[in-house]
C-alpha cells in the first residue's frame, strides 16, 4: 500500500494526473489476487483514490508554487465546473456496480491512454485562438506566455472533467491537461501544474461526499498517505529537471495494458 501510495502520487504528479490512473486499477487488480484487498468495491476504491489525491494534489501544489508554475486565476475558474461536476460523478458512483465499473474505467484508460499521444505536443494552433474570452499572461522562467479562453466553454469542459473525476477517482488530470493545451493552448509548462492545483481543490470536496456516504475503510487509508505525499513531493521536483517522456511512455503501455485487462474482467463477469 504503501509502495502504491508513492508510485501513484509520483507519476501522477509529473504527469499532473492526480494519480488516480494508477490507484484505481491497482487496487483492483490487487483485490483478484490477495484477499487482503477483498474490501475494494468501486464506491470505496473511488472514495479512497480521491483522499489520497488530496495529499498528492497538496503537496505537488505547494511545490509548484514555489516554483510559481501554477496559473491560480483560470485554475479558479476551472473549479467553478469541476466540483459541481465531481460531486454529480460521486452521486453517480454509487449505482454503479463492480463489473460495470471495471469495463467502463478500462474503456476510458484506453481512451486516455490514446490522448497521450497530443498531450505533449503542445498544439501550437489550439482550437481557441488567443483573444477569445479571459486572456490570460504569464510569466515563467523569463519567458511569457499567452493564451485565453471562453468561459462558458470552459466551464462545460470542467465540469464533463469533474464528473469523470467523482465517478472514476481519475483526478481529471488526464482529461483537463490535454484539453487546456489542445483547445485553449495553455504550455505544458503551467496546464500540469494548474491541474494538481484543481486536483486539490476538487478532491477535497469530493472526498468530503464520500466520507459522508461512508465509502472510506480509514485502517488502510493510512498506509497510502505517507507514500503519497512523499512521491507528489518528488514527482513535483523532478518534473522540473526532465521532460517526463520515459515515464509517461511506460505509462501509455502499462494504461493500455491494464485497460485491456479490466474491459475482459468486466466483460466476463456482466
Amino acid at each position: 500500500m504503501l509502495a502504491l501510495g508513492f508510485l501513484s502520487a509520483f507519476v501522477g504528479s509529473i504527469a499532473g494526473l492526480g494519480g488516480g490512473l494508477i490507484f484505481v486499477p491497482g487496487v483492483l487488480l490487487l483485490s483478484e489476487y490477495f484477499s487482503f484487498f477483498s474490501w475494494a468495491s468501486p464506491q470505496v476504491v473511488v472514495g479512497m483514490s480521491l483522499l489520497v489525491m488530496i495529499i498528492t494534489g497538496f503537496s505537488s501544489t505547494y511545490t509548484y508554487l514555489k516554483y510559481k508554475r501554477v496559473d491560480l486565476k483560470s485554475g479558479g475558474i476551472f473549479l467553478a465546473g469541476s466540483i459541481p461536476g465531481a460531486l454529480s460523478g460521486v452521486w453517480t458512483n454509487r449505482f454503479v456496480e463492480d463489473s460495470s465499473f471495471q469495463l467502463y474505467f478500462g474503456i476510458l484508460m484506453i481512451v486516455l491512454s490514446l490522448m497521450f499521444f497530443l498531450r505533449k505536443q503542445g498544439d501550437p494552433n489550439p482550437l481557441i485562438k488567443n483573444g477569445s474570452g479571459i486572456n490570460r499572461e504569464f510569466i515563467l522562467n523569463g519567458v511569457t506566455y499567452r493564451y485565453s479562453f471562453p468561459v462558458s466553454l470552459a466551464l462545460i469542459i470542467s465540469y464533463a472533467v469533474g464528473f469523470c473525476s467523482g465517478l472514476f477517482g481519475i483526478g481529471g488530470g488526464s482529461l483537463m491537461v490535454p484539453a487546456m493545451i489542445l483547445i485553449f493552448g495553455f504550455p505544458a509548462k503551467i496546464a500540469a501544474p494548474t491541474s494538481m492545483f484543481m486536483i486539490f481543490v476538487s478532491s477535497s470536496v469530493s472526498s468530503i461526499a464520500h466520507i459522508s456516504l461512508g465509502h472510506i475503510i480509514w485502517e488502510y487509508i493510512w498506509f497510502f498517505i505517507p507514500g503519497a505525499w512523499i512521491g507528489g513531493t518528488a514527482g513535483a521536483i523532478i518534473s522540473q529537471r526532465l521532460k517526463g517522456n520515459t515515464i509517461e511512455w511506460i505509462l501509455r503501455i502499462l494504461m493500455i495494458i491494464v485497460g485491456i485487462r479490466l474491459i475482459w474482467n468486466g466483460y466476463t463477469n456482466l
